[in-house]
């Protein structure tokens, strides 16, 4: 804790560590409430450092120190100097061997770092800086060391004790302890260090490698959770198969484990075999789990085992090149997600993503580059940026280079890095070396903050057969970045004609014909001239989202309809209904602001008719097609934010479309009603999703008629997916079946942590005048629990993410969360730091919403003992860092 400004830590100061360490032997001794550490370090001066005199400096928080050791010679206390959060000490050999006896007391460890103490035992989480809570250290990644383990226990109430890499042995000790060791055979950064003592149940089960070699796989949970672990067992199977014949990438180690958690602050955790999850991210049964929970489970699990090589075998020097690992991981998990689930409503959905959570950061205060040039607190840069933007940047290597390319590209950077700690250049040079193409100038999407906007116009001359397309982009201005250099950036084109065929691509360049081209944008503008156009086309642009950008191109509303109906791009399909969409949402909320009532186009309604009749083909992507954009994404386009008048707009949108297409919504709800088993493949999936939004416009009405329709399906589901969306249906209703649902929901599964995170998320994100009322209520119920991160995810950080009740006009909504971030503060401030990113853009509303969120931040800022990670965003935010 601290009251004055931190430290900012610069990547233009990186330098290598003076020393390095080469193996680690942990011994954990667990006891009643505290564990002893003792900790032996080969250390030898690295000679790439160039300090033959530097002293060593070990990182350490919240650590009792009993006793050192250099050389098997006990020191005395002028021999090291002690500090709170170091240990150094200076004339030191080249080489040494330390050891370090240490008390710590994860009992009353809520900060969920290091190591602490859940309802089952004990788990530690070390990424990004938690491993100096555990002992004293060199923390930072590019100190790689070989690691062997010796865990200590009592044997009754902690039977399992794991740790990283292979058991190499274990036996009992006297008083009814018992012991045992691990060792990791492959050098790694002491943030993927992983312990677990606990009672948990386990799923065993073998996966044989291409190479033929097996290896042990292990899920270990709660008591009593076994029957929901299948899936997430059969989602690493999936995976592990999926690495080996998409990068040639195969499981290293003799046992791979996952544990699972219900204390946990991330998702989960990529630790060298022992991964160490959110049970949010393992659970799951037909009954208790959505469609969504499964896909999540299954991108989730892949992204974690991907890391094994994308994180673990070659990792990130220091912590500015974070993306290195993420953004590289989440690009091969949606790779994963793509190839075992529908591709095309992967993409529109990682878009939707991108959009709601990466772009507001990029015109925010958060706004930072792929790699981060500077931070306070390294744990406030897990963000959208690095991980979505990240795999964005990955994502466009592969469509300039193309796909055979990007695996040779793949190939050499772990023939070039396996075992080493590295950079974004270093991967970016690997690509460019594999391919030919000349990639520096694309350097500038991991140095460069902000949101890149392209601009294109169209021309066509019917007597020359010639289509002219005009790119222009530019880039915002951001701190410590007031001018942009331009962006090397990928634009996918088709051109469709007017039977609906993509007509063929001929370029001066070359004779070839393709109708789809990647357009490289280099400069601040370019002209693309299309020779032997036949007819005048509609433009179909940044096909598959080849580039986080904002287009601009001026669709009239017949082309966009004609784009929807044509398009061979999903995506764009997709796209063109959201571009209808918004342009009648955007025009309605002006109306609303100005006191008139806004109007809507029968065009849209007619499109929105033909999607409903074509979706038995494709029911996925009638869903998506179908849904509107939301809220949070709208208010970009924006330049004051009327958040009153956008939420009525958008609904408004709704209600026209449930009162146009009342009989079609009906006919398609009743036409995908189940008809046997669940089932949570993607085919089925396609048919709940197209069903449940159509249920969602019907209720739009909140007639007595679709009140009852929507608590028979709730009443009579036999599965998560259905009943869930039945109860948030209901939710939005002001009607006694909203309240009787509510009740039966809770009664029902009150016993199951996760299902009761949807019930109060599901209440906090509601539209109802009387959310925050009930909200506030619900911070006082025993289904919630300030120190569980979930719980805070599920009540109060999806009541940020409600755009209309958080943004109340009279600021209600700014002091209660203002509010409930300081009491978390005390308690997890990595949680608490998250939970205050939801003021992010308050800038954009008006000026008494501004000051009514200027004074809630202010109260967090002058809070005596405000955490670093909230001092950072607060501060920012504010607009003084």
């Amino acid at each position: 804790m601290t009251q004055h400004t931190p430290h900012t830590t610069l990547l233009a100061d990186y330098t290598p560590p003076p020393f390095l360490i080469d193996t680690v032997d942990v011994d954990i001794d667990f006891r009643s409430g505290e564990a002893i550490v003792t900790a032996q370090l080969a250390v030898r001066r690295n000679p790439a450092a160039h300090t033959p005199d530097a002293p060593l400096v070990l990182d350490g928080e919240e650590l009792e120190l009993l006793g050192i050791s250099l050389d098997g010679v006990e020191l005395a206390a002028d021999r090291y100097r002690l500090s709170p959060d170091r240990l150094t000490l200076a004339a030191l050999p080249d080489a040494f061997r330390l050891e370090t006896r240490t008390r710590i007391h994860p009992d009353g460890n809520t900060r969920l770092s290091g190591l602490y103490r859940s309802a089952n035992g004990y788990f530690t989480q070390c990424e990004a800086q938690g491993f100096r809570r555990i002992t004293w250290f060199q923390d930072r990644p590019d100190v790689m060391s070989r690691y062997t383990v010796t865990l200590h226990a009592d044997k009754a109430a902690l039977p399992q004790l794991l740790a990283n890499g292979n058991p190499v042995a274990s036996g009992d000790e006297a008083g009814g302890r018992h012991w045992a060791r691990w060792q990791d055979p492959f050098p790694k950064p002491c943030y993927l260090f992983a312990v677990v003592a606990a009672k948990l149940d386990v799923l065993s089960d073998s996966y044989r490698t291409l190479s033929g070699r097996d290896v042990k796989l292990a899920i270990y949970v709660e008591h009593g959770k076994l029957d929901q672990c299948e899936h997430a067992m059969s989602a690493l199977k999936k995976a592990m198969q999926w690495d080996e014949q998409t990068f040639g990438l195969e499981c290293d180690l003799d046992i791979y484990m996952i544990v699972a958690v219900g204390d946990f602050n991330m998702g989960a955790m990529e630790n060298k075999g022992l991964n160490i999850f959110n049970t949010k991210y393992v659970l799951a049964r037909p009954d208790v789990a959505t469609d969504v929970d499964y896909e999540n489970i299954d991108r989730v699990v892949a992204h974690e085992y991907f890391h094994n090589w994308t994180g673990n075998r070659v990792t990130c020097r220091d912590w500015f090149q974070l993306s290195l690992k993420e953004g590289l991981t989440v690009f091969r998990d949606q790779q994963f997600g793509a190839d075992v689930h529908n591709r095309s409503v992967a993409r529109i959905r990682e878009v939707r993503g991108l959009r709601a959570s990466q772009f507001p950061e990029d015109n925010g205060p958060m706004v930072h580059p792929v790699r981060p040039a500077s931070y306070i607190e390294i744990n406030n840069f897990y963000t959208a940026t690095v991980y979505q933007k990240g795999a964005e940047v990955v994502r466009m290597i592969q469509t300039l280079i193309g796909k055979p390319a990007f695996r040779r590209g793949m190939d050499l950077y772990f023939k070039r890095h396996d075992g080493q700690a590295v950079t974004c250049d270093d991967f970016v040079a690997a690509m460019a070396d594999a391919s030919g193409v000349d990639l520096k100038q694309f350097m500038r999407w991991y140095d460069q903050a902000g949101l890149p906007h392209v601009r294109a116009t169209g021309s066509y001359d019917a007597a020359k057969q010639r289509y002219v397309l005009r790119l222009s982009q530019s880039c915002a201005a951001t701190p410590g970045q007031p001018e942009k250099q331009p962006f090397h950036i990928p634009v996918t084109v088709g051109l469709v004609g007017p039977n609906g065929e993509d007509l063929p691509l001929h370029m001066a360049v070359d004779s070839n014909m393709p109708t789809e081209r990647v357009l490289s944008l280099q400069t601040a503008s370019q002209e693309f001239v299309f020779e032997k156009v036949s007819v005048a086309p509609a433009p179909s642009l940044l096909r598959d989202f080849s580039a986080p950008v904002v287009l601009g191109f001026d669709y009239s509303a017949a082309e966009l309809a004609h784009l929807l109906a044509h398009d061979r791009d999903p995506f764009n399909r997709c796209e063109a209904g959201q571009r209808l969409a918004s342009q009648l949402i955007i025009g309605a909320t002006a109306a609303i602001s100005a006191g008139r009532t806004p109007s809507w186009s029968a065009d849209f309604a007619k499109a929105a008719a033909r999607v409903l009749a074509e979706s038995a083909t494709d029911p996925a992507f009638a869903a998506e097609a179908l849904t509107l954009p939301g809220e949070a994404t709208l208010a970009e386009q924006l330049d004051v934010v009327d958040p009153d008048a956008l939420h009525a707009a958008r609904n408004g949108l709704r209600r026209h479309l449930a009162e146009q297409l009342g009989a079609e919504f009906r006919a398609c709800y009743e036409s995908l009603a189940p008809t046997g088993i669940y089932r949570p493949d993607s085919q089925d999936a396609a048919r709940r999703a197209l069903r449940n939004v159509c249920l969602g416009y019907l209720c739009e009405t909140d007639s007595a008629e679709t009140r009852a329709l929507a608590k028979k399906q709730f009443d009579t589901a036999d599965n998560m997916t259905d009943q869930f969306a039945a109860l948030s249906v209901l939710a939005q209703s002001e009607g006694e079946e909203r309240v009787q649902a509510m009740a039966a929901f809770y009664a029902r599964w009150k016993d199951e942590a996760l299902v009761i995170d949807k019930w109060l998320q599901v209440q906090s994100t509601s539209r109802r005048p009387g959310t925050l009322v009930e909200v506030e209520r619900l911070v006082a119920h025993p289904a919630f629990d300030l120190r569980n991160p979930n719980k805070v995810y599920a009540l109060l950080r999806a009541f940020g993410s409600n755009h209309v009740r958080f943004h109340a006009a009279d600021g209600s909504g700014y002091r209660f969360l203002a509010e409930q971030t300081r009491k978390l503060d005390g308690i997890n401030p990595q949680v608490a730091a998250r939970l205050a990113r939801c003021f992010d853009r308050w800038r954009r509303f008006d000026s008494a919403r501004q000051t009514h969120a200027r004074a809630a931040l202010e109260m967090l800022r002058n809070h005596k003992g405000l955490s670093r990670d909230v001092f950072e965003i607060v501060e920012r935010s504010l607009g003084i860092s």
